[in-house]
């Protein structure tokens, strides 16, 4: 008679990552059966033919926002959000790390909506795509299956804001408005890439273009120089609203923000693409 096969060994839960985490923690993770690996590129990264291995679409152009409005890149309703990550595979006991083609761009918007949505295991990794294909790691054309989760959304208040809130807080001597556009684009100098939108900034707000909180290859500056960065910005206020020109690149900011433990910001949900609008009458500034 057959001896009974010994049982397998219990797979170890993954504990809650950091915010942000590089190839090697991904590499020396990525079988474990609770990892969810999200790509959340989005334009010309969009659909790209090499994905990490395993990695699921977190579809910022596509179902990930909310076509409903007509702002780009808005947060889905909570329920719709629910459905979209359970199609995904994600479940609440999951860990998931979410990356983008261009380095660091829209991953940490999908990092963001996601800790909106209640989740808190999450992380970044820094460099995206190009890092892990730097330091060697494989990639892949073949879409691996997977099923369907069990992710439950518990949306939290305050993470994100509207326009009414963000008007308030530019007569607030205690709030920034931090613009993460470029410089040109902020003063008006420069057009905006939504060409009915008009030139220019929130009366009130600061200029901290999300580039100047990476390095030329597309990781984050080591939390130091975040902090330096951030601390200068935002001139020490105890608050913080992050704005952009659709939501995307305001996240690079809010993020950082939550890496160098500044005050948890709020990220303007429409941004420019919203108060930039000829129809909203809203004020704006030119220069500098």
């Amino acid at each position: 008679m057959l001896s009974p096969s010994p049982l397998e060994p219990p797979v170890t839960a993954l504990p809650p990552p950091p915010p942000l985490v590089d190839a090697a923690w991904l590499a020396d993770h990525l079988d474990h059966p609770d990892l969810v690996v999200l790509d959340a590129s989005i334009g010309a990264h969009r659909h790209a033919a090499h994905r990490i291995p395993g990695a699921r679409p977190f579809d910022l152009d596509g179902a990930l926002s909310d076509h409903r409005s007509d702002l780009p890149h808005t947060m889905p309703p909570a329920a719709d959000f629910q459905r979209e990550l359970r199609a995904l595979g994600v479940n609440d006991r999951s860990t998931v790390v979410v990356y983008d083609g261009a380095g660091i761009y829209s991953s940490p918007r999908a990092w963001w909506i996601l800790r909106a949505m209640g989740f808190d295991r999450a992380a970044v990794l820094n460099g995206g795509l190009p890092a892990w294909q730097a330091a060697g790691h494989p990639v892949t054309d073949l879409q691996s299956p997977y099923s369907p989760g069990d992710f439950t959304a518990h949306p939290r208040p305050g993470l994100l804001t509207d326009r009414d809130a963000v008007a308030a807080a530019l007569t607030d001597p205690d709030t920034t408005v931090l613009d993460a556009r470029s410089h040109d684009r902020f003063t008006g100098d420069a057009p905006e890439p939504r060409p009915h939108l008009r030139p220019g900034h929130l009366p009130g707000s600061t200029n901290l273009p999300f580039t100047d909180l990476l390095t030329p290859d597309g990781h984050y500056l080591p939390l130091p120089a975040l902090h330096t960065r951030l601390t200068t910005a935002t001139a020490h206020r105890p608050h913080l609203i992050t704005t952009c020109g659709s939501g995307i690149t305001a996240c690079i900011l809010a993020f950082a923000a939550h890496l160098t433990t500044h005050p948890t910001p709020s990220v303007y949900d429409g941004s420019w693409s919203d108060w930039g609008r000829p129809e909203t009458n809203l004020p704006v500034a030119t220069g500098s």
